[in-house]
């Protein structure tokens, strides 16, 4: 029902109860019923006309006060015995006889009290309706921030993920260009495997995340790129745990990680260097490692935008809790990331 239905239906309950106590602890008379009726009548007709004026008041930013609901209450009261003291002189006819002060003063805290309790009940109907509107609006500014929060952290994400495509592609490019000089055929192999890294980026550029196996196979097609130029040099090794290949991952961290790998790790060593990359579950976190022998202080400068790129897309990603670190031990360059599997 609507709110104004359930006015209505609370009025005729709460005068019609006012109007049976009239009945059978005032009056204990059935032949007083019609008065009784018409007592509840006009009570409904009063506080109806006092709800009116109350909503005039609130349109002009007076809303209903315990000092204005109190006069009310006891000006009404007085309406209502005025009208009870009429209908009784006209039904007794000539045979009325004045009741004395006791009977005014009681007929007056009566109707008064009545009137005060349909008040108090207006005010509380009120300020529980208030209440409900404030919550509803709380909820919608909460709704509408988060909304906003979230296109906010879309086109940060879009933003980081267009500086890092340019980046990768341009190295890809460098490394054609410099194999072209050498084999014909290898670069049009790398051409092709270019090609296939183009459309991953392009159709991962529309989503926030990757599942991992998805991420895998463009490092696997990268590393395939660079093979062909650094031969025996570039070395691999990977130890993937099946039941991360469904965890999602910003797309082109894992290859950002590698490609640093690759360019501080084998370009730099005229040995070169195996790559290794790790990905397991470690205290229901997913941790993915790309280690490369090397020195960190050597490409420290050198990867901090890269890196720190990945960093911030991570967070954007998958929140606070999640991190990308880089340490060196034993004649390895690592890079860690970890992020909560329920993330």
């Amino acid at each position: 029902m609507k709110r104004e239905h359930y006015f209505w239906l609370l009025q005729v309950l709460g005068w019609g109860c006012i109007s049976l106590f009239t009945i059978f602890v005032d009056r204990m008379d059935w032949k007083f019923v019609p008065l009784s009726v018409f007592f509840g009548t006009s009570g409904i007709l009063l506080t109806t006309l006092w709800r009116y004026v109350c909503k005039l008041r609130l349109k002009r930013g007076k809303p209903l006060a315990w000092p204005s609901a109190i006069c009310a209450a006891f000006v009404l009261g007085l309406i209502q015995c005025a009208i009870n003291a009429s209908v009784d002189i006209l039904a007794a006819g000539p045979h009325w006889k004045p009741r004395g002060l006791a009977w005014v003063l009681s007929i007056v805290s009566y109707w008064s009290g009545a009137m005060l309790a349909w008040n108090v009940c207006y005010m509380a109907a009120l300020a529980i309706r208030r209440n409900q509107r404030l919550e509803a609006e709380t909820l919608l500014l909460e709704a509408e921030t988060l909304r906003l929060e979230l296109l906010a952290k879309e086109a940060e994400l879009r933003a980081l993920q267009s500086q890092v495509n340019p980046h990768f592609f341009f190295n890809s490019l460098n490394s054609v260009r410099a194999l072209m000089y050498e084999d014909v055929d290898n670069a049009a192999n790398m051409v092709d495997r270019l090609a296939t890294l183009m459309r991953y980026t392009l159709m991962s550029t529309f989503n926030g995340c990757v599942p991992l196996h998805q991420e895998l196979d463009a490092v696997r097609a990268y590393l395939a790129i660079e093979q062909i130029r650094f031969e025996e040099r570039l070395r691999m090794h990977w130890e993937i745990e099946p039941s991360l290949s469904q965890v999602t991952i910003p797309p082109m961290t894992l290859q950002t990680l590698v490609e640093n790998a690759v360019k501080y790790g084998v370009e730099r060593r005229t040995e070169g260097s195996e790559i290794r990359i790790v990905a397991r579950v470690q205290s229901g976190c997913a941790v993915i490692e790309v280690a490369n022998q090397g020195k960190l202080l050597a490409n420290s400068t050198s990867t901090r935008i890269g890196v720190t790129n990945a960093r911030k897309r991570l967070a954007l990603a998958k929140g606070e809790q999640a991190s990308l670190d880089l340490s060196e031990e034993d004649g390895w360059v690592r890079a860690t990331l970890t992020f909560p599997l329920a993330a």
